[in-house]
């Protein structure tokens, strides 16, 4: 990502590769940080806040060797930022009150995750990504709204594969059930609604 100072007309190119990277990413990186914190406001700030801070980085003559990891893992640690300002509960108690540790489902792979992915139907699904807690929500957006690969997500929020696959399948199942609750509770108005005309 990052590689040191830079020098002389290297800084030119640098920030001339940052104005491209604020055209082709900053959408994606609202979306991205829209979904994680649901709040469109504060989405806008953190994604200001992102390419401010990357783009004072750069101005210092630092050089960024592919600036899109580099803008997710800045923007990721804002989002954790605000998660922390909202003084939500931490990755350990949420574990803790699943009582089991993400890393003991070796079998969970990347066709398991995406054979899951497939039962749901995205739209619906993605009306739920809100309600997901944090831990599993990051992977998600990452996953199938930025179209990161579980290497990439597991190197920018720095755990191995194997807790981003478990997090993807937790996650996926937990819209799964969300989406099953909706359309049970939707069968039974429409059952409501008709008996009512009866």
């Amino acid at each position: 990502m990052a590689t040191g100072r830079s020098t002389g007309s290297n800084s030119e190119s640098h920030e001339d590769r940052f104005l491209t990277a604020f055209d082709e990413y900053g959408d994606a990186l609202f979306r991205h940080a829209f979904m994680r914190i649901n709040d469109r406001e504060r989405a806008v700030d953190i994604v200001h806040d992102t390419f401010a801070k990357v783009w004072g980085y750069v101005r210092q003559g630092h050089a960024v060797d592919n600036f899109r990891p580099f803008l997710y893992k800045v923007l990721n640690n804002l989002i954790i930022d605000e998660y922390r300002k909202k003084k939500e509960r931490s990755l350990d108690e949420l574990m803790e009150g699943e009582g089991v540790d993400e890393g003991n489902f070796e079998e969970l792979t990347e066709s398991t995750v995406e054979s899951l992915a497939a039962t749901l139907d995205g739209k619906k699904a993605f009306q739920f990504v809100a309600e997901l807690p944090p831990q599993y929500k990051e992977v998600v957006v990452l996953r199938f709204v930025d179209g990161l690969g579980p290497k990439e997500i597991s190197q920018l929020i720095e755990v191995s594969e194997n807790v981003v696959s478990v997090r993807l399948h937790r996650g996926l199942q937990a819209l799964r059930d969300k989406l099953n609750a909706a359309e049970t509770t939707a069968a039974e108005n429409r059952a409501r609604r008709k008996q009512a005309k009866n």
